[in-house]
């Protein structure tokens, strides 16, 4: 035993000497190896490793929160929603991921605050981060485009103008609870919109809440991706995740 604490005494002194004249092999990781994957033409096109959501054509990874076909309409290479088409959700479930998903208000413009081109986009189905015309719309900050409704404000107001597409990049690491139901680490959220950080880690009070306080409330460790119906026709297109 003594003979082995010499042996890695000595071993350790050998490294020692090593970084001290500077070898750089010391700090120099070979394993793992990153997989492949080929990024997309450009930056708006999926990843050669992504999981096609929506294409333009096909909106079959969709249904109904009750598991039943969709009634939202697919034309002109977007997914839209149409009067009383209700919320949908993927087929697949997701937890932590990479999301990219193009949307568009109404050119016409009709209402004002929450009620102009109103939706939004539901990660595991409960944490919403919010579609809205907001360009040149009053309401309040924490339920303007970009914003985690009700709980965390933009950094700043990217929205372009009523008509045209607009882009989200959103990074999503998924809350993990203890067999308690206890929370053990929240959900997190990074976004970009239209190319913008409008947020920055930040992290998610619990679930989205119309009224009242956001709360935890233990769920699986994926479920479904969820796109609201609120009433107005905002237009979707180019839908792809990566799973993290």
């Amino acid at each position: 035993m003594k003979k082995l604490f010499i042996i890695k005494c000595l071993l350790l002194t050998a490294i020692f000497c090593r970084a001290q004249r500077g070898d750089p092999a010391l700090t120099e990781l070979w394993s793992p190896v990153p997989a492949v994957v080929a990024p997309g033409y450009t930056s708006l096109d999926a990843p050669s490793d992504a999981i096609i959501l929506f294409n333009g054509k096909d909106a079959s990874q969709w249904q109904t929160k009750d598991d039943k076909p969709h009634s939202w309409k697919v034309a002109d290479n977007m997914l839209t929603i149409p009067s009383l088409g209700g919320d949908i959700k993927t087929k697949q479930s997701f937890g932590d991921c990479q999301l990219h998903i193009e949307w568009r208000t109404p050119a016409v413009v009709s209402g004002e605050g929450q009620g102009r081109g109103n939706s939004g986009i539901f990660l595991m189905g409960r944490y919403e981060l919010q579609v809205l015309d907001s360009y040149n719309n009053s309401t309040y900050s924490n339920g303007q485009a970009g914003s985690i409704y009700k709980q965390h404000i933009p950094m700043v107001n990217a929205s372009r103008a009523p008509g045209q597409w607009q882009v989200y990049d959103i990074i999503f690491t998924a809350p993990q609870f203890f067999e308690s139901g206890a929370l053990k680490s929240p959900a997190r959220m990074t976004a970009l919109h239209n190319g913008v950080l409008i947020l920055n880690n930040v992290t998610l009070w619990g679930a989205t809440q119309f009224i009242g306080v956001p709360k935890y409330e233990k769920h699986a460790l994926k479920e479904p991706l969820l796109l609201q119906d609120h009433r107005n026709p905002v237009s979707f297109r180019n839908i792809w995740i990566r799973e993290l």
